[in-house]
């Protein structure tokens, strides 16, 4: 993280190790090493552009946008990581979706139960507005896939990581073949695990002791799209 003191110019740079990176880190076998890294641009507000125009606005982008404090979280760390792009005509870029079982209207919200309904079958896409095609470059061969360890699973895979909150993180292929605009789709097959009435009383809504809600994200790895989706979980279902 880093950013500019206004009264000298001078750029201060805040860096911290991900938990991930210190248990690596607390290995000592002379293993650790730092091999790559991403760039975000969470903070910034491109509408600013739009209100000043591309000069005006990226000179306030740059001396005003206050930046995140740096966390070790990894999972909230970076949300919109930037990519790189060969073609200089790009204007859009690719979004994702959610098709599926149980899926709401508003492809937001899966709902899944905890009894006899305990897995559903969901697909995210690559989707893309007023254009033709989706740029090959932009094509996700890869997804990331993070929820929560307590309640939910993807079937037929195994977590590359399990943080010491819980949270599972998958990295899984593309399924075969194309979207009508050429982009990727990954296909998850999400199950509730074994869920103790006694969590249902800690973890469930304020309203309703039966429900459990829990989300799921996922990022396109070249993409840089990210998606994120709540599921309900229901003890009578």
């Amino acid at each position: 993280m880093g950013f500019i003191q206004n009264d000298t110019s001078n750029v201060l740079v805040d860096t911290v190790l991900t938990d991930i990176g210190r248990q690596f880190l607390a290995r000592n076998d002379g293993s650790f090493s730092i091999t790559k890294f991403a760039l975000a641009d969470d903070e910034v507000d491109y509408t600013l552009i739009q209100k000043f125009g591309r000069t005006l606005g990226k000179y306030k982008i740059e001396t005003n946008t206050p930046v995140f404090e740096a966390i070790t979280n990894q999972s909230y760390a970076m949300k919109y990581k930037l990519i790189s792009v060969s073609n200089p005509n790009l204007l859009r870029l690719p979004k994702l979706k959610l098709q599926g079982d149980g899926v709401s209207s508003t492809g937001k919200i899966v709902s899944v139960g905890n009894t006899t309904l305990k897995r559903v079958s969901v697909t995210v896409y690559q989707d893309i507005q007023d254009e033709s095609s989706i740029n090959i470059e932009l094509q996700d061969q890869s997804f990331i896939v993070e929820l929560d360890n307590k309640f939910v699973e993807l079937l037929q895979a195994t977590p590359d990581h399990i943080d010491r909150l819980q949270r599972a993180s998958y990295v899984l292929n593309r399924d075969a073949g194309q979207t009508p605009l050429g982009g990727s789709k990954v296909t998850l097959e999400i199950a509730t695990k074994a869920i103790l009435e006694s969590q249902f009383q800690v973890y469930g809504s304020r309203n309703n002791k039966n429900l459990i809600s829990t989300f799921v994200k996922v990022s396109g790895v070249q993409s840089g799209s990210v998606y994120e989706f709540e599921i309900q979980v229901n003890k009578t279902s």
